[in-house]
């Protein structure tokens, strides 16, 4: 079963700002609750193909994979598809500029396998929620 889940915010920032700092795996950590580290496989910063290793936390599992790059228009998209790990997953992020700043949205799809598969309907709810957080510790860090 497929799970897709996006969510949106508009910050009241510049596309240039927060696609900079969001668009920068880096800082992942500091704006995603789940993120607990990232490691760089290839030189930053972030390119065609480039590699990442992160490590989350998510329904009380310890999850560890790689992203790879396989999108990147600066200022507008940025697109990582895990290489290896439990649930293959494809992220996105896209800018856009709005009247009041920056239309940020997030969308996370994939296959989970083992216990995500038979649950896919609550991990999914439980990836909104935790998304949707994400996105609004992404504006206030952002906003301040």
């Amino acid at each position: 079963m497929v799970v897709e889940v996006q969510v949106e915010t508009v910050i009241e920032r510049e596309v240039a700002v927060v696609a900079d700092y969001a668009g920068d795996p880096t800082n992942a950590p500091e704006w995603y609750a789940n993120i607990s580290s990232v490691e760089w496989r290839t030189e930053p910063p972030v390119r065609l193909g480039s590699e990442l290793d992160f490590v989350a936390h998510f329904l009380r599992r310890r999850l560890a994979y790689t992203y790879r790059v396989v999108d990147l228009v600066p200022g507008e998209r940025l697109v990582m598809e895990t290489t290896d790990g439990p649930f293959p997953m494809r992220t996105t992020y896209a800018w856009e500029a709005t009247r009041d700043g920056t239309r940020m949205t997030l969308r996370n799809d994939g296959a989970p396998r083992g216990f995500g598969a038979l649950s896919a309907p609550l991990v999914a709810a439980a990836m909104r929620r935790a998304m949707a957080k994400d996105l609004a510790r992404l504006k206030a860090l952002l906003e301040r």
